[in-house]
């Protein structure tokens, strides 16, 4: 038989036998009626898209975890397998080779089957439930999928730890733009985390808030759902295509993420001799491995490119105007996804605490709360071991000819900067380092290495901590209308130097504009009139060099603070002016008008802003059509939770928990995320069946 009709064949009979699978499916489904969730394997839906599963057994719920989140997302999930493979170029075409080329050339698939193979078998067989899952369900439902993503399957539990991988060692860890620009500059992500004491609850119960910023597309999206199986009841979120919630709650405590200030990669400068590199006063041979990358073209066809990879000592070799190896952390620590399940299986901090001393997990802050009153940072991170330097000093390119640079072991988890119940009963992080998580400061820095963390205070975070210092008893409702704070920690700051500067320097815009910014109310609210205004006079400032008084260690909450140059300030400041009235017709031009919660199929006024004007409320945009601005990143999921009897949460998934096509849960939440709203959190059998859209029994 011809290969083009054989590939017909098997591609029919394929289809067909899914719709036999897909129609029994039906019928079984359909002949169930609402029963204990405890009699059966099962996934609930509710009307927000988030599926509460039910497993009898663990691999049983894994293997529905993967089914939902195929339903949800499946032409994402497997996209992203895809490129984790490293073969998209053989699957999609031209645009993804440099995508291949940076997977083969960290190893990807060969330290995911390594690290396949070094997984418990409890494990392991959990890995291949939820592979199973995402293949069953692509064959009960392949007219749903993408013909263009089929070429994926089937997924094989290795393909999950790759994706792990290029999701957590090679993209927030290190990713390629870095190393192309030889440059720590963290990619567009972060993120709030708050935990506060019963003695700073006015319900005298502890509580967590998690809120983490990320780009809404991609590998970066969030997946909410609830895992009911043995030993595990526990709601959260993860990143689409990880089969363990990353961020999580239960019964008895809760943590959340946050991207922490941690340099877990290093670039380092190889002086070439004789074919290979000095290294100790000797000449060592790189080791050299070739791949054959193979490129779809338009017209079907694969062509074929070499792709030759260096490794040396340090690591992956890459050549430009320097030859440099990058050196990453995490390689060797295959329990990333296990740690996380564990996490959310405990039941008390003891039980926590000793999960998280496995340190598996390369990176991310761990903010913690629990029923019994205990709230905790950790910055948690795999930290090289170095022998001299400053976090600053780590960041430049590092000398890779001899072996006192070169870090083989990392801390402890004894040796990472820790605080447990302080006396503050608060504690917050922004993205900021651990030394300025809470007031009095509770952890300090002179204690550390000082490559550990830099020492610094962003104006969000800044605002983050004078949110919960102000406040003596910080109620529910409170912490979550404080979620939602969109003032400009900024303005605050400069205000009172600009407008009276205006006034004296400027020309009549200028003081038409000072006047506009006088009435401002210093928010970000879609009704803000001034935000506009002075978004984008910031936006054209230097900031680096804008303050008359730099940040201090002294006075972390309060620095910097005013204006440089007051004159130029203003000049910045008519150019901007000039430029608002003409583009959108007056100068105190609405922020809703402006910005907008574009989404999917969703136009809506928007509130929240950039964290660099120290917005507690993160929205990051993007130029769009008519001078107007639609949001690519920020507030993506949110959980509000209330250690109480029993647990109060609330919560909200910015852009929806779906983004397969046709789905109706694209976009469905933004209406909520316009009213500053979170939405109850659906967790027992009667919550769920009153709000219950669609039930799934396997």
């Amino acid at each position: 038989m011809p290969s083009f009709l054989l590939a017909w064949y098997k591609r029919y009979l394929f289809k067909a036998l899914a719709f036999t699978f897909s129609l029994i499916f039906v019928l079984i489904v359909g002949s169930q009626s609402f029963s204990s969730t405890s009699l059966s394997n099962q996934i609930l839906w509710d009307t927000y898209g988030v599926p509460h599963i039910y497993g009898q057994t663990i691999p049983s719920a894994f293997k529905e975890f993967g089914w939902a989140q195929m339903q949800s997302h499946g032409n994402l999930l497997l996209s992203l397998y895809g490129q984790a493979r490293g073969r998209a170029a053989q699957y999609w075409g031209e645009e993804y080779v440099e995508s291949d080329q940076w997977i083969l050339t960290m190893g990807v698939p060969d330290r995911a089957r390594a690290w396949y193979a070094a997984q418990s078998p409890a494990f392991r067989s959990y890995l291949d439930a939820f592979a199973s899952g995402i293949n069953t369900y692509a064959q009960a439902h392949a007219d749903l999928i993408d013909d263009s993503v089929e070429v994926v399957l089937p997924v094989k539990g290795e393909d999950i730890l790759a994706h792990l991988q290029r999701v957590l060692n090679f993209t927030f860890i290190v990713d390629p733009t870095q190393v192309a620009n030889l440059s720590h500059q963290q990619p567009k992500a972060g993120s709030n985390g708050w935990a506060i004491s019963p003695q700073r609850s006015a319900s005298g119960n502890a509580m967590l808030l998690a809120n983490p910023h990320l780009p809404w597309s991609d590998l970066f999206l969030w997946y909410e759902a609830q895992i009911t199986a043995p030993g595990i009841d526990a709601y959260g979120a993860t990143l689409v295509g990880i089969p363990v919630l990353a961020i999580a709650f239960n019964d008895n405590l809760g943590w959340t993420h946050t991207v922490n200030t941690f340099d877990g990669w290093d670039a380092y400068e190889l002086k070439l001799a004789n074919g290979g590199y000095i290294f100790d006063g000797k000449v060592r041979p790189f080791e050299s491995e070739t791949f054959s990358l193979k490129v779809k073209q338009k017209d079907g066809s694969l062509s074929n490119k070499e792709l030759v990879v260096r490794r040396s000592v340090h690591g992956a070799v890459f050549a430009a105007d320097k030859t440099v190896a990058l050196r990453v952390v995490g390689l060797d620590r295959p329990g990333t996804l296990e740690q996380w399940w564990d996490m959310a299986r405990s039941q008390n901090f003891q039980q926590f605490q000793a999960v998280l001393q496995r340190l598996q997990l390369p990176m991310f802050t761990v903010m913690y709360a629990d029923r019994a009153g205990h709230i905790m940072h950790l910055f948690n991170a795999q930290v090289p071991v170095r022998q001299q330097g400053n976090f600053a000093d780590w960041e430049k390119i590092i000398p890779g000819d001899t072996s006192k640079t070169l870090w083989t072991k990392i801390h402890p988890y004894r040796d990472l900067p820790r605080i447990v119940d302080p006396d503050s009963g608060w504690l917050q992080n922004a993205n900021d380092p651990p030394w300025t998580t809470t007031f009095p400061p509770a952890i300090d820095a002179n204690n550390y290495p000082a490559y550990i963390a830099p020492r610094s205070m962003s104006f969000r975070a800044q605002r983050s901590a004078k949110m919960l210092f102000e406040d003596d008893k910080i109620s529910f409702d409170e912490m979550v209308a404080y979620k939602h704070s969109t003032r400009m920690e900024l303005g605050d700051r400069l205000l009172d130097d600009l407008i009276p500067a205006a006034n004296k320097y400027g020309n009549n815009i200028a003081q038409r504009a000072a006047k506009v910014l006088q009435t401002w109310d210093r928010q970000a609210n879609a009704d803000s009139r001034g935000a506009v205004l002075f978004a984008l006079w910031v936006q054209a400032m230097d900031l680096d060099t804008a303050f008359s008084q730099t940040w201090s260690e002294k006075s972390p909450r309060t620095t910097p603070d005013g204006l440089a140059n007051p004159q130029a300030a203003v000049a910045t400041l008519e150019a901007v002016a000039a430029e608002v009235e003409k583009t959108y017709g007056a100068l105190n031009v609405p922020w809703g008008e402006v910005f907008r919660l574009k989404y999917g199929n969703v136009d809506l006024p928007a509130n929240g802003g950039f964290g660099d004007l120290g917005i507690f409320r993160v929205l990051d945009f993007i130029a769009a059509k008519d001078n107007r601005f639609q949001p690519v990143a920020g507030d993506s999921f949110v959980a509000a939770i209330e250690f109480s009897q029993p647990v109060k949460a609330m919560a909200l998934t910015s852009y929806g928990n779906a983004s397969q096509p046709g789905s109706t849960h694209i976009g469905d939440q933004l209406p909520l995320f316009a009213q500053k709203k979170l939405r109850p959190v659906w967790r027992d059998s009667k919550n769920i069946k009153a709000h219950l859209v669609k039930k799934e029994v396997f």
